[in-house]
């Protein structure tokens, strides 16, 4: 078996038992790294140290892991010309941020009657985002609210 040294250094093919006498020597454990390899690989290394570093680096990996929400901006068929640039200026920062963003226009009332003013203002809005995010969902109608949801570029 190819033997790797408690420092990485590579100690060659030796037998099981010159490989254990190797690291009885060094006081630490004879771990099976590669098994399926011709000659199987075999590393001298502190177990009980080897988990714990296994551990933390699992636990600094998920800790970095940033996990992209769906983050959602609810909007009304008449809302006004400053208030759909705020609301625009919300959902850059959450493309930024580097969330998906769902928005959804909400039709109240006799608003139904006029579904294609919301696809209007859907148009409106990923034409006014289009320098930082992509269509990620095809405008959606659903009850009473039209959704699209859009990610950053």
């Amino acid at each position: 078996m190819r033997v790797i040294g408690a420092n990485g250094d590579q100690l060659g093919i030796l037998s099981r038992a010159e490989a254990l006498k190797v690291a009885e020597e060094a006081g630490v454990d004879l771990v099976e790294i590669s098994p399926n390899a011709d000659p199987p690989v075999v590393k001298v290394v502190d177990w009980g140290k080897y988990q714990y570093q296994k551990m933390k680096e699992l636990q600094k990996n998920r800790k970095n892991a940033k996990t992209a929400e769906l983050k959602q901006m609810r909007l009304g068929l008449k809302i006004g010309a400053n208030d759909l640039e705020i609301k625009l200026r919300k959902i850059r920062e959450f493309l930024s941020d580097g969330h998906k963003v769902k928005i959804l226009v909400v039709f109240r009332g006799r608003e139904m009657a006029h579904q294609d003013l919301g696809y209007v203002m859907i148009d409106k809005i990923v034409n006014l985002l289009e320098a930082d995010a992509i269509l990620e969902q095809k405008p959606q109608m659903a009850g009473r609210n039209l959704s699209i949801v859009v990610r950053s570029k």
